[in-house]
């Protein structure tokens, strides 16, 4: 059975490694770029956000320096737009702050008996594309999330708090009443 890693798996560093774009396609790193998994960025009543009817703010904030996959960020989103347009439809406005630019690539190792002679090691160790992360600073705004009222801002703090599990890191969620 095929799992999944966590990004940190392919990356020991927060920095990018080297990956090379040539203009002969045979000299490139990386053969080609996956596609996002991520199918909407903003979500909700975008119309009342941008004419100013919302005065709440919520923010879910991450705490630490990390990579975090494509598919746990759609993961999240799923699962507070589900809850949210059950509780509280139509009286919110969602926006995916993090966008999953960073290629993770992965050198398929061999496994079992006779597997020491027929692997090269690190000699070409840029591997194939399997997915892409975003690249999280510590204190960096994963989700914002506009509304009015307490019972909208209950609902919200209970979805993001639902979803905290499905995210890789330490996340703080803030409140801010805008005047």
């Amino acid at each position: 059975m095929a799992t999944l890693r966590k990004a940190g798996a392919y990356s020991k560093k927060y920095a990018r490694p080297y990956t090379r774009v040539s203009k002969k396609k045979s000299k490139n790193f990386i053969k080609t770029v996956p596609a996002s998994k991520i199918t909407k960025f903003n979500m909700g009543n975008i119309q009342a956000y941008q004419s100013g009817k919302y005065n709440i703010i919520i923010r879910a904030i991450c705490k630490e320096q990390i990579q975090i996959r494509d598919n746990s960020i759609e993961a999240a989103r799923q699962g507070i737009t589900r809850a949210l347009e059950k509780s509280v439809p139509n009286q919110f406005y969602f926006e995916i702050k993090v966008h999953p630019h960073h290629i993770i690539r992965e050198n398929k190792m061999l496994t079992g008996a006779g597997s020491d002679r027929m692997q090269t090691g690190m000699q070409h160790s840029f591997g194939k594309t399997i997915g892409r992360a975003a690249m999280v600073k510590a204190n960096q705004e994963l989700f914002f999330l506009a509304t009015t009222g307490d019972k909208q801002v209950r609902a919200i703090r209970a979805a993001v708090t639902a979803v905290k599990a499905r995210l890789p890191c330490k996340t703080q969620i803030v409140t801010e009443k805008i005047n």
